[in-house]
């Protein structure tokens, strides 16, 4: 395979989006598969080979349903069960549902049967990449949980863990030379850095050591310059333009004929109907799976 590299003045889709993130991770291609396998090994500490994806909804190429967790729920070659998914904008009980879809995916294995039993349970991995929210108050971006004894630190040694990558805490780990890095810093530092300009080089050098890393980028071009993939992105885009558009049009024309009328009763029509609009809005974005913050700030904006 032939390494992509990086131009300075080249835009790509950011694979940080979820969508983006599982229609480079979950395609059924030998790059696509061999990078998620590579990713995942990077993650839990060990070489792993990623076989199947159990179920894959939405489908691949249905980039525009906001409303649906774009996880990749998939099984190793040894049985394990691994949960990957990016969090572009995680809600501030992010940490209770990774426990939650942990537990879930640990508990459903079907151990009934003679030849069963509690130790045929195999290993089970949520594992969540984190972008622009932080959860944890200490300065290390890469976690791994499982049950322990908290007061005398003893491990219970079960099998389901949780994995998470923060890519805010990030900026002393680009600064480090590409070959003192783990291959999960490299994996962050390519997640959190691709589309920053700035960067290029570093990402380039990442790509020209890391076979697994190319392989994603090289299933990232694929969807970056598929003409049906971008049109939904730039739908999903406009979509979301033409919704500020009317939110602010809707509230101008209410104030403007509360003016012209000079009456109170038409001022308080084109407030109530400029919140209802604005309420409309703000659903819409809450769907779409916006944090709280990036609400106000369009509101602001809108403004």
């Amino acid at each position: 395979m032939k390494t992509i590299f990086l131009q300075d003045d080249e835009e790509l889709i950011d694979i940080r989006k979820d969508a983006v993130f599982k229609a480079v991770f979950a395609r059924e291609t030998l790059e696509s598969r061999e990078a998620l396998s590579r990713l995942v090994s990077a993650l839990i500490g060990r070489e792993i080979s990623i076989i199947s994806i159990l179920y894959n909804e939405p489908a691949v190429d249905s980039l525009t349903d906001r409303q649906i967790r774009y996880d990749i729920n998939c099984r190793a070659r040894d049985g394990e069960l691994i949960n990957v998914e990016m969090c572009f904008n995680p809600r501030p009980f992010e940490p209770l549902r990774l426990e939650y879809y942990a537990t879930r995916l640990y508990s459903g294995q079907d151990i009934r049967g003679l030849n069963s039993g509690y130790n045929k349970l195999k290993q089970a991995y949520q594992i969540a990449i984190i972008s622009n929210l932080s959860f944890f108050e200490d300065n290390e971006f890469f976690h791994s949980f499982s049950y322990y004894d908290e007061l005398r630190r003893v491990s219970l040694k079960g099998r389901s863990r949780i994995i998470t990558l923060e890519l805010t805490k990030l900026k002393s780990i680009v600064q480090k030379p590409v070959e003192d890095m783990s291959l999960h810093e490299r994996w962050a530092v390519y997640l959190e850095y691709l589309t920053d300009k700035s960067k290029r080089s570093k990402i380039n050098e990442i790509l020209n050591c890391d076979r697994g890393i190319a392989m994603a980028n090289e299933e990232l071009y694929r969807v970056s310059r598929d003409e049906i993939e971008r049109a939904r992105i730039m739908r999903e885009e406009k979509t979301e333009l033409d919704y500020i558009s009317y939110m602010t049009y809707e509230r101008e024309e209410g104030r403007n004929e509360g003016r012209d009328e000079g009456r109170e009763e038409g001022r308080a029509e084109g407030h109530v109907e400029g919140r209802k609009v604005e309420r409309e809005y703000v659903l819409q974005l809450l769907t779409q799976g916006l944090s709280t913050d990036e609400i106000k700030q369009r509101l602001e904006q809108a403004d």
